[in-house]
């Protein structure tokens, strides 16, 4: 396995983070495109797609909107990518999307904890915003922003802390890797099959959906 390149991936969680609302949101937080870009960086791109891939089943039900709460999966799948990086997937993308699964709700309790920030400093500029002050507007803008920055990079720090931890602890053997593989993929499609259920709503719009699943099946089946 070759070294971290701790910076990069440092540097891709944060901004991966930044996309989800505050910043950008040119889709840098999807996890295929995280995973991607982060597999890339570590000099494995196979696993930074399958590993972005399997936690992007777990992502497309989430929408990032108004005051909804929804996991971060920014930094959360660098961490996943960093830690299944450079070894057999089919060990290996079970605990790493496990562990992009914890960081993901982690990230959702930061997210919720940099709106209360953002509100206790509305509340606190209440009065000069009132007078319509553009300046005050500005700074609480930019506040935002650099609280957001900070939150999205101790976010990515703490999960490439964290693959380092385990890293130095016992790995789990071939068998219980492959279990947890199954066991991830299995739970991705579920998601995202029942997620595609409850938006579906109306019978046509189900039959589409089954319509369009059974055309998958049998394109995979073909290949």
């Amino acid at each position: 396995m070759s070294p971290l390149p701790i910076a990069s991936l440092l540097l891709w969680g944060t901004i991966a983070g930044l996309d989800l609302a505050s910043l950008l949101q040119g889709l840098f937080n999807r996890p295929l495109v995280t995973g991607a870009v982060a597999g890339v960086i570590i000099g494995d791109p196979g696993a930074g797609l399958r590993i972005g891939a399997a936690l992007e089943l777990f992502a497309l039900d989430v929408l990032p909107v108004g005051a909804s709460r929804y996991p971060d999966y920014g930094a959360a799948t660098v961490a996943a990518v960093a830690l299944g990086a450079w070894q057999p997937w089919a060990a290996a993308l079970g605990p790493a999307v496990l562990l992009g699964l914890l960081l993901a709700q982690l990230g959702g309790v930061t997210v919720v904890a940099h709106r209360r920030i953002n509100a206790w400093a509305l509340r606190r500029l209440a009065p000069e915003l009132d007078r319509g002050d553009p300046g005050v507007a500005n700074q609480l803008h930019l506040f935002g922003l650099g609280t957001d920055l900070l939150r999205s990079a101790l976010l990515a720090g703490f999960g490439l802390g964290t693959v380092l931890l385990l890293f130095r602890s016992p790995r789990f053997d071939l068998s219980t890797g492959q279990a947890l593989t199954v066991v991830a993929v299995t739970g991705g499609f579920v998601a995202l099959i029942s997620g595609a259920l409850r938006r579906a709503g109306t019978a046509r719009r189900i039959a589409w959906l089954a319509g369009g699943i059974l055309l998958g099946v049998l394109g995979l089946a073909a290949l």
